[in-house]
Parts: C-alpha cells; structure tokens; sequence
C-alpha cells in the first residue's frame, strides 16, 4: 500500500502536470511583406483542433494574453498571439488601419496549407478575439467582415468613444499623450504611423474616424453575430458603465439574439479573476461549436 508521503507526492505530481505551462512554438506571420511576430499555442490531444485568434492589449506583451492562450491550448483549442505592426520585434509602424491588416493576416496565417497541416489546424472553427485595445479591436474587424459571425472581447475597447473623452478630458488626454510619447521610439518600444497618435487624430476631427472603430456605430454590424463582452467592475481603463455596458445596449437595441455580457468583481488586468475569465471564455467557445463558421 502507498504511504501518505507516496499519496502526497503523487498528488502534486498530478497538479503539477495539470497546471504546467506549454511552450508555445515561436512563428512569423507574413503581412505582404511586413514581418510579425507571434507565438501559437499548440492544442493538446489527437485530432484537429479549433483554433483561436487570440489579440494583445495595447502595446501588449512578448508572451501570453492573461494566460488565456495557455489555458485555450490546455483545453484542446489551438492559439495564434501575436505583436501588432510596430510595436516589440515586429515590423512596420502602429496604426488602427494596420492592425485590422495584422489581424487578416494571423487568419491568412492559418489557413496556409502548410500551417493547416502542422497545427492540425479545424478550418470550420475559427475563433477571435481580444483584450482592451486587441478587444476593441476583433470587433471592428468582425463589423467590416461579414464572413466571421463569433467575437469575444475582454475589457475591449470602444476607440471612437475613447476619442471622444479624450476630447473632452483634458486631464485624461494629458495622461494618454504622456503614456503615448513614453511609449514611442526612442523611449520605448512602438513606431507609430504619422497621424495615429491621439493627439493627431484629433486635430484631424473626430468625425473623420472610420465607423468600424465606433462600435455603437458598428452595433447593426455586430447584432447579427455571435458575442460575448467581458468587463470588470472595477475597471478604471475601460470601464464598464461607459464602454462595455452602452454596446450592449445598443446591441439590445439592434435586437441582437447572441449576445452575453459577464462582469467579474476585479479591474482592468483581472489580477484576481483570471482562472475564472479563461473558463469562461472556453465554456462559451464550447457551448455552441457550430456557430463557428469563418
């Protein structure tokens, strides 16, 4: 018979294997010619896999997405991370336009023959979405993309909303054009495209921002599909009383059929609620597998 002290190291052999980490295989995505990087989370198990375009936060990091891509894999989803045009080691300068652009090309990525064929890759079960400006993000491009009828956005920004307090704020648009100019070259680590700097692209008029970057605007766009928006109600950055909740509302407002908002009691980073935000996640990718048609 196994003593206590075999049982109890046989137990946290099990969690530990339970709970490892994955390595995710380091990968390049080709955006006609500008060179990102990412990283893909590679499923565990036999077969094919679904996989999930998985969006950075703004300028988001060199690993995971509040480990939400590690936990995906765990769970038999295959996951696509990647650093937008501009910003760490990838090419090219940072733009809202460019990041639709990076967003085309992680699916172009995954449906190359080769890719299909290594990953193991289900092309019927394509998934995106993202966390704050990544969030803000996915469903933009859902709204310009009819083809992808499933979003999730995490704390996902609304950009046209953002504008317009950045407008009106001038305490908050201090803060943002101190945070802007720390992160451009040569103090940090982001080149941005002449005119995308807030401050630009308000001298330039609000009014002229592209619709798909206003998502009560897009919410026609959007009601057709399938969404899940996640907020935090102690969320300072993108608050839930004047992002997330309003596009909810105007989703309501364009009778959207497919539509869940969740709200965990934590703030803009889900320090303490991370666990729960990727079940979440995972449970409402599983809950209906044949929506998933791209």
């Amino acid at each position: 018979m196994l003593n206590f002290q075999k049982i109890s190291l046989l137990i946290f052999l099990l969690t530990q294997t339970c709970f490892a980490q994955l390595s995710p295989i380091e990968i390049t995505i080709d955006r006609n010619g500008v060179l990102l990087n990412g990283k893909f989370y590679v499923a565990e198990g036999e077969g094919i896999f679904p996989t999930v375009i998985l969006l950075h936060g703004f300028p988001g990091n060199e690993s995971d997405v509040l480990g939400i891509g590690n936990k995906l894999a765990q769970s038999g989803f295959n996951t696509v991370t990647f650093n937008y045009s501009g910003t760490f080691q990838s090419q090219g300068e940072v733009s809202w336009d460019n990041a639709q652009m990076d967003i085309r090309a992680a699916f172009n990525f995954i449906h190359q023959s080769e890719n299909i064929s290594k990953y193991k890759i289900d092309t019927a079960r394509i998934y995106l979405g993202g966390f704050c400006f990544g969030g803000g993000m996915a469903l933009s491009y859902a709204a310009s993309h009819p083809e992808i009828s499933t979003v999730f956005s995490i704390a996902g920004n609304d950009h046209g909303e953002f504008m317009r307090e950045y407008v009106r704020n001038p305490e908050l648009r201090k803060v943002i054009n101190d945070m802007f100019d720390n992160l451009a070259v040569p103090k940090g680590n982001v080149r941005f495209q002449a005119g995308t700097l807030p401050m630009e692209i308000a001298e330039a008029g609000i009014d002229k921002i592209n619709p798909i970057y206003d998502l009560k605007k897009c919410a026609p766009l959007l009601a057709q599909k399938d969404l899940l928006l996640i907020g935090g109600w102690n969320d300072v950055q993108v608050s839930i009383e004047q992002i997330v909740l309003p596009l909810y509302r105007a989703l309501q407002r364009e009778k959207a059929k497919k539509l869940q908002i969740v709200a965990f009691q934590d703030d803009h980073w889900f320090k303490n609620s991370r666990e729960e935000l990727a079940q979440k996640v995972i449970e409402w990718i599983k809950a209906a597998p044949e929506r998933k048609k791209f």
